[in-house]
């Protein structure tokens, strides 16, 4: 668990991509973080890696227009996927970033894992099932972070959390979740345990 934080310290602005194209080289390995506009992705990032700075924060969410890669070291990495929903934009900039997204999704070859925020206050929308549906269909694994778990009591929060298991009991090795605030640092061990493992924290090689 250390060793995954201190690993996620070092993470760095690397480059953006508008398409699948500009992508940094396919080698080494990167886990990838997904959900609409308001799931607080760019807190999670900030708060995973200690940094609060290194994902701009907007109070106007769909900003995040580009596929972002963070750097930990040469071969490995974080990317922050476009978020969207709630994005002011036209339709055909929207079906762009899907056609990026999908594109990305089945064929990043050095893709270990998918990290998919969602708000605990509201069940899973169109968007979150299609991502999840994606990484099952191409045997990609997903971590569901239950964002914004301090805004619900405990019960409450638990009660989503086994909803959320039980919808998808089917891909008990594919698909995983758990509760998770940015503003406690609820949920970081797990999440630290489920990213060391794709970014192979104990394999100095990666």
């Amino acid at each position: 668990m250390d060793s995954t934080n201190k690993l996620l310290r070092n993470a760095k602005y690397l480059t953006s991509a508008a398409e699948f194209s500009q992508c940094p080289a396919d080698n080494g390995v990167e886990v990838a973080f997904a959900g609409r506009s308001n799931a607080g992705k760019s807190s999670a990032l900030n708060t995973l890696t200690q940094q609060s700075k290194l994902a701009k924060i907007s109070k106007t969410p769909g900003r995040t227009q580009l596929i972002n890669f963070f750097e930990m070291d040469p071969l490995r990495r974080l990317v922050d996927l476009p978020g969207y929903g709630f994005a002011k934009v036209p339709e055909a900039t929207k079906r762009r970033w899907q056609r990026a997204l999908q594109t990305y999704l089945e064929e990043r070859q050095s893709l270990k894992g998918l990290i998919v925020l969602v708000d605990v206050r509201h069940p899973l929308k169109e968007f979150d099932l299609q991502m999840i549906e994606w990484s099952i269909h191409n045997n990609l694994p997903s971590h569901i972070l239950l964002t914004k778990a301090d805004k619900l009591k405990r019960g409450p929060a638990t009660s989503r959390l086994l909803e959320v298991k039980k919808q998808f009991a089917d891909y008990p090795d594919l698909i995983s979740a758990q509760l998770f605030s940015s503003l406690k640092k609820q949920g970081l061990d797990e999440a630290y345990q489920v990213l060391g493992q794709w970014l192979e924290v104990n394999n100095p090689e990666a």
